[in-house]
């Protein structure tokens, strides 16, 4: 089965990070499950205090991550996040996929 990489940054809004990982600590298990129902491997977020910008990581069997948009579950995960992100309209986050210019 082939590996997919993801990576991608998102913005957090100005002294949220710790209410962001209080979230993602009691992350739902519905939406965990989906994750892992839909090839989500690994999936690592790390915050850069300069930037208070977020940076993800994903690796996926085979599956394209990003349609999982279209999941009710993911729409109200989102809502729920949106005060703590810079969203889109739909609350979706704001990101920027991020281009792999080395691998060892």
């Amino acid at each position: 089965m082939e590996l997919n990489q993801l990576a991608f940054k998102m913005y957090l809004k100005p002294n949220s990070v710790e209410e962001y990982k209080k979230r993602h600590e009691r992350i739902w298990p519905e939406l965990k499950k989906l994750l892992k129902e839909t090839g989500v491997k690994t999936y690592h977020i790390y915050h850069d205090t300069e930037t208070n910008c977020l940076f993800a990581f994903q690796e996926t069997n085979g599956s394209d991550s990003q349609s999982l948009g279209e999941n009710p579950i993911v729409q109200k995960w989102w809502e729920f996040m949106s005060d703590l992100m810079k969203t889109h309209p739909d609350n979706s986050p704001k990101q920027l996929n991020l281009e792999k210019v080395f691998s060892l």
